[in-house]
């Protein structure tokens, strides 16, 4: 009979060497390929939005400088005297040619009567002294001399003068008359309005300002650099910082507050 012997092979375990690594397909590859595409898409991401960005605030020409402007009509009287009416009120809105108000016409209807009086007065005498230059030109140098005759045509000449200047009198008294109602010069807004009924004002006194309603415009103060890029005719778009409107409130706020701590505490 033969006999069988049994040998054990030593393993890798008991050996003490490492079992080399399996290769299962392109599965670790994968792997690190995922990584590099997400950080190259990162990447790319963030050179458009810094692009898009440079785009917005640098290529074209903008500025936060800009302040809105606007025109403010000031009326004052031209005729010295107590406000009798006053039918507006702080920001009202008023068209051209609305009454703002009334200075008192008593003084002038009278000086109107007057100078309606003088003139009828030096009408009355410039007839009187035409007439009695007519008639000594109508006589003869035997009954009229020559140095009458031209006394009466200066004094003629004289009341036909004195008339006109009544006339003009008559003009500036309905002049003045009329410019107790002070009227609208434009369409706007009543603003910072501090006269008040019963008021006396002077003449050239500032009474009354209209901020014009068809006159707002915006005036943007750009650096030199960008002046290069700017054309009459082209577009512009203005927005308003709100956020800073907000944060000036908030501050104007907080403020208050303090300053109320402030009195309670030393109060």
């Amino acid at each position: 009979m033969s006999e069988v012997s049994l040998k054990s092979v030593p393993t890798a375990v008991e050996s003490g060497e490492a079992e080399p690594p399996r290769q299962l397909g392109t599965r670790p590859r994968r792997r690190r390929v995922t990584p590099v595409l997400a950080t190259l898409g990162a990447v790319a991401a963030a050179a458009v939005l810094v692009w898009a960005t440079w785009n917005v605030y640098m290529a074209p020409p903008w500025t936060r400088d800009g302040t809105v402007r606007v025109y403010v009509v000031t009326t004052a009287p031209e005729v010295a005297g107590r406000i009798v009416e006053l039918p507006i009120a702080d920001n009202q809105f008023v068209h051209k040619g609305d009454l703002l108000m009334v200075v008192d016409p008593t003084n002038f209807r009278i000086a109107v009567e007057q100078a309606e009086a003088s003139v009828a007065q030096a009408k009355a005498v410039a007839r009187n002294a035409e007439a009695q230059a007519q008639r000594r030109r109508r006589q003869s140098n035997l009954s009229v001399s020559d140095e009458q005759k031209q006394i009466f045509e200066s004094q003629a000449e004289s009341a036909e003068a004195a008339y006109r200047l009544t006339l003009a009198n008559l003009d500036q008294a309905r002049i003045n008359l009329k410019r107790t109602r002070i009227v609208s010069p434009a369409d706007g807004y009543i603003t910072n309005l501090q006269t008040r009924l019963g008021d006396y004002v002077n003449v050239g006194e500032r009474s009354i300002s209209i901020v014009e309603a068809n006159s707002y415009w915006v005036d943007g103060y750009f650096e030199e650099t960008k002046l290069a890029r700017l054309c009459v005719g082209d577009r512009a778009e203005a927005r308003r910082t709100e956020v800073v409107a907000r944060l000036s409130m908030m501050w104007c706020s907080l403020m208050c507050v303090y300053g109320r701590r402030e009195r309670r505490k030393s109060g």
